[in-house]
């Protein structure tokens, strides 16, 4: 339970609760990326759709490490 090894404030704990939910969300895009291009575009060429799925995903990742890094260091 990191979430109570946070120190700080009550705010510095929702960073961390939101930082942690959209590193998830980010793992999420990656991994599904070529279902959910099938399921929410129509267009032939899925292939660039999963792509910037997964771009997405990977900066998402990025951002919110960077954020839980700097907020539990």
């Amino acid at each position: 339970m990191y979430l109570f090894l946070v120190r700080g404030c009550v705010t510095m704990k929702i960073i961390f609760l939101i930082g942690t939910i959209l590193a998830m969300f980010g793992v999420i895009l990656i991994y599904d990326a070529r279902p959910i291009t099938k399921k929410m575009f129509s267009f032939g060429d899925q292939n660039e759709g999963s792509l910037g799925l997964k771009l997405i995903g990977f900066f998402v990742v990025i951002v919110s490490s960077v954020i839980l890094y700097f907020l539990c260091k």
